[in-house]
């Protein structure tokens, strides 16, 4: 008879998630993983497979969560001002007390290699282009579509420098940095 699921998965995914937004996925051991979701090994490997899969449904969820801003930006008629305030909502959406977590995505390729999982990789690069693909429509409508893409690239890389940054210097100097970001185009 199999066993009754004590937990939410979705409630233990979105402890999971901040775990490794906060830690790393190399970092984050399947100890810590048992600890902050609540469950233990054998509940995480009923539900998940392992970390990895623990992992992919973290990026889901963290998807969910940034789909507010993602939505924001698409519903704007702002055009690359509406791709700024995406910026900016991007600085407080990754802020937790008085630091700021960066973002998921970029922390995690940050610190993976080659051989990472094809599927982790994978996952990180199809997050990476949906952001990209809303850039390019937005900015499609200002421009010819060759230049849109370029500039998407360019917005694209910013967002990572951005989210990097954000980890480690004070709000005006990211503020500086997204004024010069959307200086250039």
């Amino acid at each position: 008879m199999p066993r009754t699921k004590n937990y939410n998965e979705n409630e233990v995914i979105e402890k999971a998630m901040n775990l490794f937004w906060k830690n790393g996925y190399e970092t984050t051991s399947m100890q810590m993983l048992e600890k902050e979701m609540g469950i233990n090994k054998f509940s995480i490997y009923a539900s998940f497979g392992n970390k990895n899969g623990v992992f992919l449904e973290s990026i889901k969820c963290y998807k969910l969560k940034l789909n507010m801003l993602i939505s924001k930006l698409e519903a704007s008629t702002n055009g690359i001002n509406g791709i700024k305030t995406y910026f900016y909502d991007f600085i407080t959406f990754s802020k937790e007390k008085d630091c700021s977590k960066g973002c998921l995505i970029t922390n995690t390729a940050n610190e993976i290699g080659d051989d990472a999982d094809e599927q982790i990789k994978n996952a990180l690069s199809a997050f990476t282009n949906s952001v990209r693909s809303v850039f390019v429509k937005i900015l499609a409508q200002e421009s010819n579509y060759a230049n849109a893409e370029q500039q998407a690239d360019y917005l694209i890389v910013a967002m990572f420098g951005l989210s990097s940054a954000s980890r480690v210097f004070n709000e005006t100097q990211l503020n500086n940095y997204i004024e010069n970001i959307f200086k250039n185009l």
